[in-house]
């Protein structure tokens, strides 16, 4: 016999080994009991759907909410300030060791916003809510899923970065240009100064010359 028992809702977790212990699933929207699961009840995994054995223990959703979750927790960075919150996690079913967690830049219950490997030897310290790690900001982290916003944030930015190069170029080559002007208006003056100074010289002494033929008496 095949039963449906809901929808997975909640993930039991022990935060300081970071591993898996079981889950929770919701037998409807207006039912406030909830089966819980252990992991090593898990019989096969399809797409969606996970086939389990046996029967799940009752439980109800605030006793849940007490249990130790790192999910959607704050990630500080070595500053003291957030950089992103723990949206979802990766581990082995067969042993419930978490393998790293995803880390989301904004609100991790959005779909389709990008994700960011954080291995378990980046926290140095957790906390209800919190989770402290070494890194700086969520560039020093892998990006393992790039959303559209992002996609779009990092063309834009090359270019961006392009545009600056290029403006750089122009503006080295207009700075190279100016400075050969200069040097060619120069060295243009300096040879009209020459030629006016020759002019002048040719012309005082042709005027000294004229000037000794109309003064020589022998002449």
């Amino acid at each position: 016999m095949t039963l449906s028992y809901g929808v997975g809702e909640t993930v039991w977790m022990h935060p300081p080994v970071h591993r898996i212990l079981g889950w929770s699933s919701r037998p409807s929207n207006l039912n406030l009991r909830r089966n819980v699961w252990r992991l090593n009840q898990i019989k096969q995994i399809v797409d969606s759907d996970i086939f389990v054995n046996g029967e799940p223990a009752i439980s109800d959703l605030n006793t849940l909410n007490r249990f130790p979750n790192l999910l959607f927790a704050n990630l500080i960075n070595k500053n003291g300030t957030k950089i992103g919150s723990i949206a979802d996690f990766i581990f082995d079913f067969r042993t419930g060791n978490i393998l790293y967690y995803l880390i989301s830049r904004s609100n991790p219950r959005i779909p389709g916003s990008s994700r960011w490997k954080l291995n378990i030897k980046s926290i140095s310290d957790q906390q209800p809510g919190l989770v402290f790690c070494h890194e700086e900001s969520l560039d020093d982290f892998v990006l393992i899923k790039s959303s559209i916003k992002n996609e779009f944030y990092k063309k834009g930015k090359n270019l961006f970065n392009k545009f600056d190069d290029l403006k750089s170029i122009a503006t080295n080559k207009l700075e190279d240009w100016l400075e050969d002007e200069e040097i060619y208006n120069k060295k243009i003056s300096s040879e009209d100064d020459q030629l006016l100074n020759n002019k002048i010289n040719s012309d005082v002494k042709s005027t000294n010359y004229s000037n000794n033929r109309d003064n020589d008496p022998w002449i």
